[in-house]
């Protein structure tokens, strides 16, 4: 390519990328006030979440459309065309990361009328904690091309899992002491699975990250095993 249509190519890939930023900080408060949600019991911020994941999936839609118009215009090759491809599957996670949020508030409407202690979702705002800073440093390391920090990212994925399967316990203990607790719990249980999700979404975007720089597959196969034993064969999508 000459320097005129290398420059347009930058500066078209430049936008690209701009537009996977934007709707990554989208995504990013959708989880936090799905969360929020959650534990305020405010109907109002679950209703907005649900509602805002139009805006989401649209997105994602215009991301994938100016991929796919830049790879026709421009015809990449190489480094070049991985960081396209790359970008259309992280927006593909954040994507799915936005309808993980949708479930959580979904869940935050059903479960206010049953939810008499507030304290039975402390873990889950724990590993929302958790789960959201996994998320962001992982679109930090894909957008900054950071492989450095997408390989800590990709490397404390069982943190998650380990704080999943300790929550998962205390939920469970809290359903057995008092029967009371039962439908409350199990909501929670469900939303700590979304957020579980969710942080396989973040591992998925820092192995994107490291791909898109290097080529470098680092993980074919990611195996999900909790100190519960149990294989979680969904956890690659």
């Amino acid at each position: 390519m000459n320097r005129h249509t290398v420059t347009a190519f930058d500066t078209d890939l430049a936008a690209l990328v701009r537009d996977l930023a934007g709707m990554a900080g989208w995504v990013e408060r959708s989880v936090e006030r799905a969360v929020d949600a959650l534990m305020t019991g405010s109907a109002d911020t679950a209703e907005a979440v649900i509602e805002d994941d139009e805006r989401v999936d649209q997105s994602d839609r215009d991301i994938e459309a100016g991929a796919v118009l830049l790879i026709a215009k421009r015809q990449p090759m190489g480094d070049d065309l991985r960081v396209i491809v790359s970008t259309m599957r992280v927006s593909q996670d954040l994507e799915r990361v936005g309808d993980l949020a949708k479930n959580i508030a979904k869940r935050a409407l059903i479960i206010d009328g049953a939810f008499h202690q507030r304290k039975l979702a402390r873990g889950v705002d724990n590993l929302a904690n958790l789960v959201l800073s996994q998320l962001k440093r992982s679109l930090e390391a894909f957008v900054e091309r950071d492989t450095a920090k997408a390989r800590e990212v990709w490397a404390h994925d069982t943190e998650v899992d380990a704080l999943y399967t300790s929550l998962f316990r205390e939920l469970l203990t809290y359903m057995m002491e008092d029967p009371r607790n039962i439908s409350a719990c199990t909501h929670l249980l469900f939303c700590a699975k979304n957020l579980e999700r969710i942080g396989d979404h973040a591992t998925n975007i820092a192995e994107r990250a490291v791909y898109a720089q290097t080529g470098e597959l680092i993980a074919d196969d990611r195996p999900k095993r909790d100190e519960l034993g149990l294989q979680d064969v969904t956890a690659r999508h």
